[in-house]
């Protein structure tokens, strides 16, 4: 019984050592290269290479979210249609029924969005 388990005792160790040497090494070279390379104007905090000329806690446009909602709506509609469409020959009419449903109802939500003006940006 116990050599069933014994691989996987030997990855979970090798995995355990291998992040703990990753995490000490980062540690001690990162502290090495800091004390070597360090001034005010590297320390200091930058936004896109500019001095940060805002709070960094303001309040987005409502819209910023609207268009994230939109992306992980799409980026979920085509997670469902790869496997889909790898199993379409076996799941037969009902499939592509159910997928056109689907489709069809992320469409409807699209033009509203669009028709609302969530997709410009003034």
């Amino acid at each position: 019984m116990l050599a069933n388990y014994l691989p996987v005792l030997i990855f979970l160790t090798v995995a355990t050592g291998l992040a703990l040497l990753l995490l000490s090494l980062g540690l001690v070279i990162g502290r090495i290269g800091v004390k070597a390379k360090s001034d005010a104007q590297k320390l200091s905090p930058y936004e896109c290479g500019f001095e940060a000329f805002e709070d960094s806690r303001m309040k987005f446009d409502v819209r910023y979210y609207l268009v994230a909602i939109l992306f992980i709506i799409f980026d979920l509609e085509i997670a469902f249609l790869f496997p889909w469409a790898v199993v379409l020959d076996s799941i037969g009419v009902f499939g592509l029924i159910s997928m056109g449903i689907f489709l069809l109802i992320l469409v409807v939500g699209f033009i509203y969005e669009w028709k609302k003006g969530a997709l410009e940006w003034d």
